[in-house]
């Protein structure tokens, strides 16, 4: 094989091909790609078994076809940290070469045929969108599923269809986020009646793809197992097995306490009143009055915190407790300059809306 690429290009492709190359594996091949240059074009995919992607380039000049695997992380050192616009690629005998002008690497390759198959996206899609709707809904719900977590169905993403819409959900069993997505067309009876769980590492791939051009995002579901494309990308992924709670009975729906208020002065608010927290006390408190709002933290042995400024409240007042961060995270991924807050009592979730399809629900903490 040999092919001269455009750097640039094949830097963004590793960028992405690299995030699901795993760190540790009893399988070292799975940490490589596999580089399978065609008459015209070069596809290089990676695999963790449970997630796949494959890139197309079609920036290259491809003098000679062949394939070789080689590990990720040293290809992708060598293409990040050099400094022509164009690399040539040869590989002979196992052996893999990188050339740029005044540079010569040689990396040791393995065996193509013992790579495994990558899945590829064939046939119609069930479901079309733009792929940055799709990037919003990411951005506001992804910071909301569980970390670490024998429940492995919070550990993804919901995701239900509700006509031309597309319902992402995700939680951590201490907070709520839902997003809507607008689709192209409403998908197929069959489509619309399914419930998925994607992985949030799969969730994580989608919001990486440029989106700086007017392809949509195709999605296709097979089995246990979803597929994606956008412009010359492909991501497949296992599904998340498990039963997603139930989001609608998580959702408050009769609370009479409402505040709008501004997403930027309260960020503001927030962050200013969690500089103050400690180890042992991690919430600050929003007391609402009829004409302001404070935001406190207090902290042994460090001091105490206000910030308050005036706001229009006709309803009964209250003082709530809750994760600064938890507040933080969901302020960020408001595309709105402001927000409505609604409360029950003080041991009772809050409810934050912003525009017609971000919902975020919150549980309270005890200050003590």
């Amino acid at each position: 094989m040999k092919v001269s690429f455009n750097k640039e290009t094949l830097a963004d492709a590793l960028g992405l091909l690299t995030s699901v190359v795993p760190a540790r594996t009893p399988k070292p091949i799975l940490q490589c790609v596999h580089i399978n240059a065609g008459e015209k074009d070069v596809c290089i995919s990676a695999t963790d078994l449970e997630t796949g992607i494959s890139c197309l380039l079609t920036e290259v000049q491809v003098e000679e076809k062949g394939e070789i695997v080689v590990p990720a992380d040293r290809l992708a050192g060598i293409v990040r940290e050099s400094s022509e616009s164009v690399l040539t690629v040869k590989t002979e005998n196992g052996t893999c070469e990188i050339l740029g002008a005044d540079s010569h690497f040689t990396v040791y390759g393995q065996e193509p045929e013992h790579y495994p198959s990558v899945m590829t996206f064939e046939g119609e899609a069930d479901i079309t969108m733009p792929l940055d709707n799709l990037k919003t809904g990411i951005e506001q719900c992804l910071f909301a599923t569980a970390k670490e977590t024998s429940r492995y169905a919070i550990n993804g993403v919901l995701w239900e269809f509700k006509g031309k819409k597309l319902i992402v959900v995700a939680t951590d069993g201490r907070r709520l986020a839902r997003s809507r997505v607008n689709l192209n067309s409403s998908p197929s009876e069959k489509i619309s009646t399914q419930k998925i769980i994607v992985p949030a590492k799969t969730m994580a791939l989608l919001a990486k793809i440029s989106a700086h051009d007017k392809d949509n995002l195709e999605v296709k579901l097979i089995d246990n197992q979803v597929v994606f494309r956008h412009a010359n990308v492909v991501i497949s992924s296992v599904l998340v097995e498990g039963k997603f709670p139930n989001y609608e009975d998580i959702i408050p729906k009769d609370y009479s306490n409402k505040i709008v208020l501004s997403t930027e002065v309260v960020l503001s608010a927030v962050r200013r009143a969690a500089l103050l927290t400690s180890e042992e006390s991690r919430g600050i408190k929003l007391s609402i009055s009829k004409d302001n709002i404070e935001f406190s933290s207090r902290a042994p042995e460090a001091g105490a915190a206000q910030v308050t400024f005036p706001v229009e409240y006709d309803g009964k007042p209250i003082d709530i407790g809750f994760n600064p961060q938890f507040l933080i995270d969901a302020l960020r991924a408001m595309h709105t300059s402001d927000f409505e807050m609604q409360l029950g009592q003080s041991d009772t979730p809050g409810l934050i809306k912003s525009g017609a399809d971000f919902l975020y629900v919150l549980m309270p903490i005890s200050l003590g």
